[in-house]
Formats: structure tokens, sequence, C-alpha cells
């Protein structure tokens, strides 16, 4: 009796319901072509709105006021470590997402892809010129603009030259900082340990490229409205009854 009480109550007991890191290998294994597929869809949209990008550098807009900027210093220390700020903060947790979730970091992967080309719509539809700053960009004018398209999609370039920085000045409307935390925030707000670290990172990465002044307020605010809608459209669903 003693010993088949003592089986129900082991029976009863929660199982820990955390896979073992040989079967989320497995899983990882099993999922690798939708991974590799989400990943190259990002790269290609990526690669897609920058050249929008480059092509807007082209044309010369209006500098805006900003009630917001104008109450902010300009740190240039902040503007220098901005790229490397963000992905220090970002990809820990993107990787943390691919480890714990494949199947929904495909997902944020895909959706992220379209809100780069949503992004790129943009930037070529408003045609903002920088908010004032101290940085000076290249001039393109006689170069090469596939060269210069090839360095600034090149991670390398972007971490190790700024090459973002040294070439656009214009890629405004909406912040791709701004997107890129906020979207892996909403992906991980199932996750309490995660979200709290992507919420973290998210206002860091916000004020950083306010007080680089690399972007206006309304470009924050545009960051969030289309991220968001992006995401509604892919993953809420209706409730049922």
């Amino acid at each position: 009796m003693e010993r088949a009480r003592r089986l129900r109550y082991r029976a009863a007991m929660p199982t820990d319901p955390r896979p073992s890191a040989r079967a989320r290998l497995a899983t990882l294994a099993g999922l690798a072509p939708r991974l590799a597929g989400a990943l190259a869809f990002r790269g290609a949209c990526y690669a897609a709105m920058t050249a929008l990008a480059l092509a807007n550098e082209l044309r010369a807009g209006p500098v805006l006021p900003d009630l917001v900027l104008e109450r902010l210093p300009y740190l240039a220390w902040v503007d220098r470590a901005n790229y490397v700020a963000w992905l220090v903060l970002y990809l820990p947790i993107a990787c943390a997402l691919l480890w714990l979730e494949p199947a929904r970091w495909a997902r944020y992967m895909v959706t992220g892809g379209l809100v780069s080309l949503a992004r790129g719509a943009c930037i070529v539809l408003t045609t903002l010129g920088p908010p004032a700053s101290p940085r000076t960009r290249a001039d393109l004018v006689g170069r090469d603009l596939v060269a210069v398209w090839l360095e600034l999609v090149s991670p390398f370039a972007i971490f190790a030259r700024d090459s973002l920085g040294v070439w656009l000045s214009q890629d405004l409307f909406f912040s791709g900082h701004a997107a890129t935390t906020f979207l892996l925030l909403l992906y991980v707000a199932h996750r309490p340990r995660l979200r709290a670290l992507a919420l973290a990172a998210h206002v860091l990465v916000v004020l950083s490229v306010m007080l680089a002044h690399l972007h206006y307020s309304i470009d924050v605010v545009g960051a969030w409205a289309f991220t968001f809608a992006l995401f509604a459209l892919r993953e809420w669903r209706p409730r049922g009854p």
C-alpha cells in the first residue's frame, strides 16, 4: 500500500517541460531548411531596403523641427558606438529565441523582412533631411553606387567601418533600430525573463538613436506603429467562442 501510494504521488508530480539540449539541437536540425529560408528572406529584404535608402540619398530632403531633439544634447560617443551597441543588445536575445523556439524565430525573421520592406518604401516616400548634428556624411556624387551598396550590406563594413553612418543620412522614417528591437520584444513578450531583457534593450536603443541625433522622434513613433501593425497581421488570430 505504501509503495503504491508513493508511485501515485510521483506520477502526480509535475515533470520538467523543458527539453534537453540534445532535443533542442534535434529540433534545430529538423527545422534547418525553414530557418535558413527565413534568414535568407530577411537578408534579401534588408538588401532591398538598403538599395531604396541609397537611392533616396540622391534627393535632398528638408530638415524638420523636433520638440524632443531640441531638448536633447548630441553625444558624439553615443553616435560612434550606436551600431555596435545595437548588436550587443539585440543579438543575444535573438539567439535565445532561436534556441528556445526555432519555429517562432523563423516567423520573427519573416516578419522582420516585411518590416524592412515597409521601411524602405517609407524612406523613399518621405525623403526627410537628417537632423542637425556635427556628423558629416560622404558625398555620393561620382561614386559607384553598386560598390557603395555592397559595402552597406556587408556586416563587416557596417560594424568595423561604420558604413551606414558614412553613406546614409536620410534613411529616417521609420527607425530601423527601434523597429528591430521592438519587434523582438513583441516576439518574446510571452516569456517574462526575455521580455524584461528585450524591453530594457529597446529602451536603451531608442535612447541611443535620440542622443546620437540619428532620428527624429516621429521616426521612433512610426517604427512602433508599423512594426506593431505587421506583427498583428502576422501573429494575431481571432479568439474562438
